[in-house]
């Protein structure tokens, strides 16, 4: 017979469904931090994943984020709970909301909240950023964040296709087909560029540490992409950091003009009929920009 095995502890259950996929995993983590917040939880709670998927290359976030990970399909005999609190759903999380209906909702630092109350702006989602600056012992405040000597630095997030997990068997859509190309044209324009020091750096976010991620959001005063989970890391972004977003008629959703207006970010987007951008529409939104910064 098994022995029966009590938790004590709260413990959060999550079901992961695209859980090699960033976007859908920081809507799990958010999922996660939303539910202890609400429930009152005095710290970080201990977690188990009660879905049958396998560990995943995020799984070392999961660890910073909350106190222990645990498989329940690893469980050997019965186990009870004394304070469960099941996350939400991936595809019923709060910020995979949008695609089918609208709320009027924008984003501010928690300290200018306290100061003065909107019940139509929330903190939370700039709260869950500051968490996970914290987890890789980041600075939480955007004062403190150092500045890069060159002026600005414009980061630009590559995306790579992948299938979202090994049993996906859809086929992979290009979000931006010149990707390459656009990049180089941003690189000459960055290096003609003499009104003051930019930077333009190369965000390969499949071949950096989950840490360089961060800080190279964080360190940026402006984020271009194409439309691709690369771009969540918005959420830890500092207040002040301007979005331009590339957005394939192929693939128009609004997950990150939405994660931008939760965090109160600047966001601006460009339009091609297709998957191929113009370099001089890019870099004419981009001149825009940063002489809105002074440059």
């Amino acid at each position: 017979s098994f022995l029966l095995q009590w938790i004590n502890e709260p413990t959060l259950l999550v079901t992961r469904f695209e859980y090699a996929n960033l976007f859908h995993t920081v809507t799990d983590w958010y999922s996660a931090y939303v539910s202890s917040r609400v429930t009152n939880l005095p710290g970080r709670p201990h977690l188990i994943f009660v879905d049958g998927h396998c560990k995943a290359p995020l799984e070392d976030t999961w660890g910073a984020l909350f106190s222990s990970i645990r498989y329940a399909k690893n469980f050997s005999g019965p186990v009870c709970f004394r304070h469960a609190i099941f996350s939400p759903l991936g595809y019923e999380t709060a910020m995979f909301k949008g695609l089918t209906e609208s709320f009027n909702c924008r984003g501010a630092p928690a300290h200018i909240l306290r100061e003065r109350n909107d019940d139509h702006k929330t903190a939370r989602l700039s709260e869950f950023g500051e968490i996970i600056r914290a987890a890789f012992s980041l600075p939480v405040d955007d004062r403190l964040v150092p500045k890069p000597v060159s002026g600005h630095n414009v980061l630009f997030v590559r995306r790579e296709d992948y299938l979202a997990h090994p049993r996906h068997d859809g086929k992979v859509q290009s979000r931006l087909s010149n990707e390459q190309e656009v990049f180089d044209s941003l690189k000459e324009w960055v290096v003609k560029h003499k009104k003051c020091n930019i930077t333009l750096i190369n965000g390969l976010f499949a071949h950096m540490s989950m840490k360089e991620q961060l800080h190279a959001i964080q360190e940026a005063s402006v984020v271009i992409g194409a439309h691709g989970a690369g771009l969540t890391h918005l959420v830890s972004a500092a207040s002040n950091t301007v979005v331009l977003e590339i957005v394939s008629s192929l693939y128009r959703r609004p997950h990150f003009q939405l994660i931008s207006a939760w965090k109160g970010l600047e966001y601006h987007a460009i339009y091609p009929p297709g998957s191929y951008a113009k370099p001089s529409e890019v870099i004419d939104k981009l001149s825009n920009i940063m002489r809105s910064l002074g440059c």
